[in-house]
């Protein structure tokens, strides 16, 4: 065990954030912590690592344990290059080398005496050396920084970068330091796709235990085997990654109802009895027993509904012509710097685009080019852009946030703004805020709610899901797939680009390409096309049968159907898993209609079949 914590619990100013909270976490363990913004997860966090003191209960962690910590805005200060910074972890690998080759030096001109304790010396350093793998250092260092995209930038000065790429930074040295127990807030942002790929293999492979805070969906479901969820100051655990934690919390608050409403019969149906013939001699004696029944039973607190997630809600009044927009052979700059060029790009009635690329590529660039009144960027008859800017511009700080919104949509009635602004996630005790003392999911809530009121029918979207809590964005999806107008956004949440896209641009080689389909098939034909523009070594290695030799035109038919096939269940997986979390969702929302909830469950039941049926297919395949 490397952590506990017992009934510990915390508040600020006299208001309560955790209460009782009691887990612990253990060698190895892979542990995913959920909750909605504001609930108390850094806080809590702060508390394990002792940099807070509980009110009440105890924090138990294991002396020896190496903890590595890294915070959703903490960022790595240093005046070194980006390389001698991450080499600063192997100082004591490179002592080890350096009084290894200075043992040797003298071994050449030593006596036969002093040779012999040379020897040894040079025996003890070369097994420290095999035992920490040292030699290896430098490698260690390139396969992070190249992974973590700073294949490009050893010797820049950290100094000079960017708050988010000193967030990464830290976290590449927080890889190389390996500690037994990383904690990870947020490790996802700031992170392109092909990043985020990256950093979920090399964490597959971590020796150590995993303690991740995150809203990436994909990210928790490959990594963590357990999940705690923080909840109105309380802590409640459930096997499982975030998928299996959506199916085991509907089942728990089905339960916790279904075992209220059974008490509550059992009372009814006691205190009946005794009201009916405690005043009888015949049955008094009966009626009494009843009595102390209802007495020694421990009675169960009615459960609370589980927190509302936001509503979004985008509509438009006028159709625009098919073509929305159109830009022909331009070029996008920033600065100096050529982003794309001779590109084009097409825009249809209807059609969801994301916008991918690595990060400096030029997504939210090109967004904005396309806002822009440049000639080359036509729009089309009746279109009507409204625009979510994931920096929050186009907010004044100072302002409250009922100022912020009604000030911009002052034909609104005070009750439908404050109406929209609630149905978004800013309730009565946020709306009189300033808009700089909201955090950062507060914020994004209040952008969106400024973006349902304009009423747009095409929406560029820059990072929508940043800072918002899992349920806001599993809100926004639900809404934005719903919503029939066209969208253009930039995400690196690949879950929420799976559930909205039908379209995929990409910029990559300042180039742009653009793919018809969803995410899971434009990933699909990437891997697809680098099979096939790999070096001939690799793809005669790739053509190669199980016995060494080439495969036969019937073999090469065999694998192709398998791929299909394989293509195939991995498409309607996907689609499983969305309309379980849909029906998961419904059944917390049901809870108290029986009727209700025993259809969904059926549908749950039927999906949760066809599923391990398909599971069981794909293992035959891959």
């Amino acid at each position: 065990m490397l952590i506990q914590l017992d009934n510990v619990t915390f508040g600020y100013d006299g208001v309560p954030v955790l209460r009782n909270v009691c887990f612990a976490l253990n060698e190895n363990e892979r542990v995913g912590f959920i909750g909605g913004n504001g609930e108390g997860k850094t806080t809590l966090i702060k508390l394990a690592l002792g940099q807070l003191s509980p009110d009440e209960g105890s924090v138990f962690v294991k002396n020896s344990a190496r903890i590595g910590y890294l915070e959703q805005s903490g960022g790595f200060e240093s005046a070194l290059t980006v390389y001698e910074a991450m080499k600063e972890v192997f100082a004591q690998d490179i002592e080890l080398i350096e009084a290894l080759r200075e043992t040797e030096r003298r071994m050449a001109g030593a006596d036969e005496k002093e040779l012999h304790a040379l020897s040894s010396k040079c025996d003890s350093l070369n097994a420290r050396i095999a035992a920490r793998d040292s030699y290896n250092f430098d490698v260690r260092i390139r396969t992070v920084l190249n992974g973590m995209g700073f294949d490009k930038v050893y010797e820049q000065k950290i100094s000079t970068m960017s708050g988010g790429e000193k967030t990464r930074l830290k976290l590449c040295r927080l890889l190389l330091e390996e500690p037994d127990l990383l904690i990870l807030d947020e490790p996802t942002n700031h992170l392109d796709v092909k990043t985020l790929f990256w950093l979920e293999d090399y964490l597959s492979a971590y020796k150590g235990s995993l303690f991740i805070v995150s809203h990436d969906r994909y990210f928790l479901d490959r990594l963590t085997s357990r999940t705690l969820e923080l909840e109105r100051g309380e802590v409640t655990a459930y096997k499982g990654n975030y998928s299996k934690y959506k199916v085991l919390k509907a089942e728990r608050v089905l339960n916790m109802q279904r075992e209220y409403e059974k008490q509550q019969e059992e009372i009814a149906h006691l205190q009946d009895y005794v009201d009916r013939n405690l005043v009888r001699a015949t049955t008094a004696k009966s009626a009494q027993s009843r009595v102390k029944q209802l007495q020694k039973m421990e009675r169960l607190e009615k459960p609370l509904p589980p927190p509302k997630p936001p509503r979004f809600c985008f509509s438009y009044s006028e159709q625009p012509y098919e073509r929305v927009l159109a830009a022909e052979g331009f070029d996008l700059k920033a600065e100096d710097k050529v982003l794309l060029h001779n590109a084009s790009f097409t825009l249809m009635r209807g059609e969801k685009c994301a916008l991918t690329g690595d990060n400096g590529t030029g997504k939210s660039t090109l967004l904005k080019f396309f806002l822009s009144r440049n000639p080359q960027v036509k729009l089309g008859k009746f279109v009507k852009i409204a625009y979510y800017d994931q920096e929050n511009a186009d907010l004044d700080p100072e302002e409250n946030v009922l100022s912020a919104f009604w000030g911009k949509n002052s034909l609104l009635s005070q009750t439908d703004a404050r109406k929209i602004l609630a149905q978004s996630g800013l309730g009565a005790d946020d709306v009189q805020k300033k808009v700089k003392e909201l955090s950062g999911g507060l914020r994004a809530k209040l952008e969106l709610s400024l973006l349902q009121a304009k009423r747009g029918n095409v929406l560029f979207l820059d990072e929508p899901t940043n800072h918002l809590d899992l349920p806001a964005r599993e809100a926004l999806e639900e809404a934005l797939t719903a919503f029939d107008g066209t969208l253009l956004f930039v995400s690196h949440d690949r879950r929420f680009i799976e559930a909205v896209a039908t379209k995929i641009a990409l910029i990559e080689n300042r180039s742009l390409s653009v793919f018809d389909g969803n995410y899971l098939q434009f990933l699909e034909q990437r891997k697809l096309a680098e099979k096939q523009t790999a070096p001939p070594a690799r793809k005669a290695e790739a053509e190669k049968g199980q016995n060494g030799g080439f495969r036969s035109k019937e073999e090469r038919a065999r694998e192709a159907q398998k791929r299909n096939r394989t293509k195939e269940i991995e498409t309607r997986l996907a689609d499983v898993e969305r309309k379980t979390e849909e029906l998961n969702a419904l059944i917390a929302e049901n809870a108290a209609d029986y009727k209700k909830v025993a259809e969904l469950n059926g549908q749950l039941n039927a999906l949760r079949a066809e599923e391990d049926l398909l599971y069981a297919e794909y293992e035959t395949l891959i």
